[in-house]
């Protein structure tokens, strides 16, 4: 007997710094929950405009990442967690000269 999964996403727009990020997020990835108890939701960010654009928590401009849907909760909800994610690493020393480089001209 082959079990189907109902799968639910939210979809969510936000911009960062001048980058429009879709943020895609399913708080019970695989009904996990249902069967097995486990609190495991998955975020899908991914820079749409300017397309793939670097992002401090990645340099494609996408980025699959596992986490619970209590955390999610608990900072806010999925905008709000992707965007507290975002200043954080944007603080980082190596974003700030990344940030600084790409605001440079090249000459050659």
């Amino acid at each position: 007997m082959t079990r189907q999964f109902t799968r639910h996403y939210e979809q969510h727009e936000t911009v960062w710094n001048g980058v429009t990020i879709s943020i895609s997020y399913e708080p019970r990835w695989l009904s996990l929950s249902d069967d097995y108890g486990l609190d495991t939701a998955h975020l899908e960010i991914e820079a749409i405009a300017p397309e793939r654009a670097p992002l401090p928590i990645t340099e494609t401009g996408y980025r699959s990442h596992f986490t619970t849907a209590t955390i999610v909760a608990a900072m806010g909800g999925p905008v709000a967690l992707v965007r507290t994610w975002l200043d954080e690493e944007a603080a980082s020393p190596a974003w700030k000269c990344k940030a600084a480089t790409a605001r440079q001209f090249s000459l050659f």
